[in-house]
């Protein structure tokens, strides 16, 4: 019998039988609710995300890796095989889970006050608030410490003015994390989304996480009571811890688009007829089929080796840079190489290679690009840093 790509490395033996569980959950979901609609959804630029979001947080998704508020409490791994399961299905419903979870979830729970984490944490780990993660700008990405955004005191209020791009959930939100310049520094501040002032226009025209809403935020002189910051946030440290949970989960979702499109490649190389005799059993073919497998394989044993790194508390940001640096750049190139091999065919949404391809696109660059990643690495090993 063929084996799976990830069954010659025997990777579910590295897997503890609770994880093994969850993401067989997380699977089964995939495969019977989300899949029969990708196409159909990402064509239209449009998902049910209220009703997926209530869903996801049935199945104890949404912050799972985080403890108690309702929260599921499992391992970092767990969590990394639910995201690459997702991805599996479509990066932008990881993408609705890692924003809610660990993004506008964990910034409330790791710098929030409890009185912030009571409020909100019940009801976004039940899929009954959708939050969104207010960091990026329009002309701020990778340099967020150049963020425009500015919040002010006004007697023992805080008035918030600026704008935020590219922001995931967006314009679905009922509580929006917004950081901002202070003459303290950058602060972080929980804003609900009906505050006035506060707005959301979703981006449309987009080519990529079509499955996905992302929007604009707008700012106005939003007045908010002085609790509303997060007390345990100071600096760029509390947003970049928050990216860096958030790119935990895309070392394992990243692998989920590419195993996807490797196993759709290979049922259809054995199929497929050409000259007389299978696609499969061509030696350029299976060469190219080697090649991705390994390289998908290598990079579940990196994902693996985090995920215990995490789940003792030694994971460092450095290497989460490693993880998504490789893993994104090995996925995206596996998911163009089987768009090859199915030809023509390869481009329509009757198979998921072009879909995932396309997704992965704005994978490789958020929460990240690849070249940030490489000057992390590169400064964890020289002791330079080459950002100024």
């Amino acid at each position: 019998m063929p084996s799976t790509p990830l069954g010659l490395f025997d990777t579910d033996s590295l897997i503890e039988e609770e994880d093994r569980a969850i993401r067989d959950t997380v699977r089964r979901f995939v495969e019977s609710r989300l899949k029969p609609h990708l196409a159909e959804w990402y064509e239209a630029g449009q998902v049910p995300v209220r009703e997926l979001t209530r869903e996801l947080g049935g199945l104890g998704l949404l912050g799972m890796h985080l403890e108690g508020y309702g929260c599921a409490g499992t391992t970092a791994t767990s969590y990394g095989l639910a995201c690459m399961e997702l991805e599996a299905g479509d990066s932008g419903l990881r993408s609705l889970v890692s924003v809610q979870g660990s993004l506008a979830m964990f910034a409330i729970w790791q710098h929030g006050s409890e009185e912030q984490r009571q409020e909100w944490l019940p009801r976004m780990a039940a899929g009954e608030a959708i939050g969104c993660f207010g960091l990026t700008e329009p002309d701020f990405g990778s340099n967020p410490g150049g963020m425009r955004t500015r919040a002010r005191r006004h007697g023992d209020d805080w008035v918030l003015s600026g704008n935020k791009m590219w922001i995931t959930n967006g314009s679905v939100a009922d509580v929006a994390v917004v950081w901002a310049q202070t003459e303290e520094g950058v602060r972080g501040f929980v804003v609900p989304t009906d505050t006035p002032g506060f707005s959301a226009s979703e981006i449309t025209r987009k080519m990529s996480l079509r499955a996905s809403v992302t929007a604009e935020l707008a700012l106005d002189e939003v007045r908010l009571p002085a609790p509303a910051m997060l007390p345990g946030a100071r600096g760029l440290s509390g947003p970049l811890s928050c990216l860096s949970e958030a790119r935990f989960g895309i070392v394992f979702g990243a692998l989920g688009a590419a195993r996807d499109c490797l196993e759709t490649t290979i049922a259809y190389a054995g199929d497929r007829e050409i000259f007389d005799k299978p696609l499969a059993a061509f030696q350029l073919t299976q060469a190219k089929l080697a090649d991705m497998a390994l390289e998908l394989g290598k990079g579940m044993l990196l994902a693996l080796h985090l995920g215990r790194l995490k789940d003792q508390g030694r994971l460092t940001p450095e290497q989460v840079s490693l993880g998504k640096l490789n893993n994104v750049r090995e996925a995206i190139a596996i998911a163009r190489e089987c768009r090859t091999l199915l030809g023509a065919a390869g481009i329509t949404l009757e198979y998921p290679l072009m879909r995932h391809a396309n997704n992965l696109e704005s994978v490789l660059t958020y929460e990240g690009t690849s070249e940030v990643h490489q000057l992390v690495i590169g400064q964890a090993l020289t002791g330079h840093s080459a950002f100024r």
